[in-house]
């Protein structure tokens, strides 16, 4: 598993270069984890309805290719995108979205806060509110795309959104929950804690 930091990104040239990734890999090519930060901008899932993006003012907004609706992007978030062999790994994409869930939630949990999942809702919710957001998308057996992580970002832009469709839905950051760390220490935990459980399960032989 190679882990790569790659800091403050514009989202277009990244979404591209792990569109780029995943064609161009074979069942030889090490999975990755990128960690990252993206500058404001609101992203469209494939079957988003752009009636959500309430008022978007300079914010630009992107229509992307993973699942989900809408939501937003911007400095103190982390974003974890696994580029991953699924058949490789023999893992569903449910289990995957599982697996980084209770990746967030266990990484909250040291910290003696409860953190949960909903089935109809993919993420991680405290007290109802939205700490983390979910969208992945599958090409030729491999995930791109992945998690975004409020650590310490500014919170005002998921007002001009409903966010993942939801109306009213609130949102909430580890900074906000009153739990230390910025975006490179909760990436560097987060991203290990997704290392070893995948490296915890058996993996089929190419």
């Amino acid at each position: 598993m190679i882990i790569r930091s790659l800091g403050l990104v514009e989202y277009e040239p990244t979404w591209r270069a792990m569109q780029q990734f995943t064609d161009r890999r074979d069942a030889d090519t090490p999975d990755e984890i990128w960690l990252l930060e993206h500058p404001p901008v609101f992203t469209l899932g494939m079957a988003a309805d752009r009636s959500h993006v309430l008022a978007a003012g300079g914010i630009p907004v992107v229509q992307t290719d993973r699942g989900g609706q809408v939501t937003y992007h911007g400095p103190g978030q982390l974003v974890m995108y696994p580029l991953l062999d699924l058949r490789r790994l023999d893992l569903t994409v449910r289990a995957l979205v599982m697996l980084l869930e209770q990746c967030v939630i266990d990484l909250v949990a040291a910290h003696g806060l409860v953190a949960v999942a909903r089935r109809d809702a993919p993420g991680v919710y405290v007290d109802g509110q939205k700490l983390a957001s979910l969208g992945l998308r599958v090409r030729r057996g491999s995930t791109y795309h992945g998690l975004a992580l409020n650590v310490d970002p500014d919170l005002a832009p998921f007002a001009r959104i409903n966010p993942c469709g939801m109306a009213d839905l609130p949102v909430t950051s580890l900074r906000r929950l009153g739990l230390p760390g910025d975006v490179a220490t909760v990436g560097e935990m987060l991203a290990g804690r997704l290392a070893a459980a995948l490296a915890a399960r058996p993996v089929t032989a190419p």
